[in-house]
């Protein structure tokens, strides 16, 4: 499966929406590097957010809400929150 844009923005959005842990996100992201083949057209702009996420349980780096704004801003995609009654 090639790795694209899209690819890693449902990966921040299922982490955003606690469908998936860290734990999980960071070893997507690190099996990703090793192993995983990124649309070509788009490498580039990719590999960095995937591997910045692959660093995201590390302490000093954690992924914060701003972290992924902006990561996903890279994609060419934007995060928003909704405010809701429960």
């Amino acid at each position: 499966m090639v790795i694209t844009d899209k690819t890693v923005a449902d990966k921040l959005s299922a982490y955003l929406h606690h469908r998936i842990t860290l734990e999980k996100l960071v070893d997507w992201a690190e099996d990703a590097m090793m192993d995983g083949i990124f649309d070509p057209k788009r490498a580039r702009k990719i590999r960095p957010v995937v591997a910045r996420l692959g660093l995201a349980d590390v302490k000093a780096f954690g992924l914060a809400w701003d972290d992924c704004k902006r990561l996903l801003k890279k994609l060419g995609y934007a995060a928003h929150v909704d405010v809701v009654r429960v």
